[in-house]
């Protein structure tokens, strides 16, 4: 079956990080960016369209962009404000753009003391957003105050992504080095007490309502399924995307006194040759979902094949270096857009 080919847009000089679709405008989509594949050096903050284009082929032009001092390794649209987006920085740093004003951020906010590695807008809580970081918490904030509400001590060490939930308020998921996918309640104290009635607010509170040793080795890339309650996908350095069942997690006060370990893996696609750097589950279909790996290639899995079918749907690999982002089109079903350190934004349908 011959497919048109995929629409491009290239960023010279700046490999991508992230992107992420607009919640408001169908054909709106920004990338996160570094110089130098974020090793050392400046970031740009990409606003792209996708338009018509010859032949009825999709065409992407770049609208503006914004220089940053340090690499950008995420990007989230506001959920509330269609023109605002938070970006995630290498220096600790996270920074409220409004694409309605030129060259400066709205707000910055610098609690973390190390590499922001993702960035995640809630889609129930629409006023909240969390950040993780390489100094191994994840922080809740609100975009109209200068600090943190809460922070979580998630992982001994980087957490590669913290997510929302998609069906529950205060419900986040994260993975890290240290080969685990946890689940936290935000409900749940943020702080240990120091003594019986007394809290200095120094101890913050580390219990996950559920962990999952997910992998033997580092998770990379976690998302919840859209449609079905505590279904989680994992992947990281063993190549495998792995699907989790985790009703088992208690939530609420429960959480704090008895943390669970377990979630059951449901299925495990195989078939990357490499690393897998991100994953997302669509938002259209409960049985589907996209993963980006470092053997440049873009794959769309189907949890639930036809009998005697595969897992594997489709292979997009265009792109020439690692292919660090995917994700899907939130108004048209089965579009779905990657980007690379090659410098190319691809957007295809499947």
């Amino acid at each position: 079956m011959n497919r048109p080919p995929p629409a491009v847009l290239q960023t010279p000089g700046f490999p991508h990080y992230g992107l992420s679709w607009s919640p408001f405008h169908s054909n709106r989509l920004a990338l996160a960016s570094s110089a130098n594949y974020g090793l050392v050096g400046n970031g740009r903050l990409h606003l792209v369209s996708v338009g018509p284009g010859p032949g009825g082929v999709p065409a992407l032009s770049l609208d503006k962009f914004y220089e940053t001092q340090d690499g950008l390794y995420d990007v989230a649209w506001s959920e509330i404000h269609e023109n605002q987006l938070v970006t995630a920085s290498g220096d600790g740093s996270l920074k409220l753009w409004d694409i309605m004003i030129n060259e400066l951020p709205i707000r910055a906010w610098h609690e973390h003391t190390r590499e922001v590695f993702s960035v995640d807008w809630s889609n129930i809580n629409k006023d909240q957003f969390i950040s993780s970081s390489w100094d191994g918490t994840v922080k809740l904030w609100t975009p109209d105050r200068p600090r943190s509400i809460t922070t979580i001590q998630a992982h001994p060490s980087c957490v590669y992504q913290a997510l929302f939930s998609a069906h529950q308020p205060d419900v986040i998921t994260t993975c890290s080095t240290d080969g685990t996918v946890k689940i936290f309640d935000l409900r749940t104290p943020a702080y240990t007490p120091s003594g019986p009635t007394t809290n200095s607010f120094t101890a913050p509170l580390t219990a996950a309502a559920l962990t999952v040793p997910a992998s033997g080795t580092e998770v990379l890339t976690v998302d919840w399924n859209k449609y079905r309650p505590f279904v989680l996908a994992s992947a990281g350095v063993d190549k495998a995307i792995k699907v989790w069942d985790c009703r088992m997690v208690k939530l609420g006060p429960e959480a704090a006194q008895n943390p669970a370990v377990g979630g059951v893996c449901e299925s495990q696609l195989l078939g990357h040759e490499l690393a897998v750097r991100k994953i997302q589950w669509s938002p259209h279909r409960a049985d589907m979902i996209a993963s980006a790996g470092y053997d440049m290639t873009c794959r769309v899995w189907t949890t639930n094949p036809p009998p005697g079918g595969k897992h594997l749907v489709y292979i997009h690999d265009p792109h020439t270096e690692f292919v660090i982002g995917c994700g899907w089109s939130l108004y048209e079903e089965g579009v779905l857009a990657s980007c690379s350190w090659d410098c190319r934004l691809n957007v295809f349908r499947v």
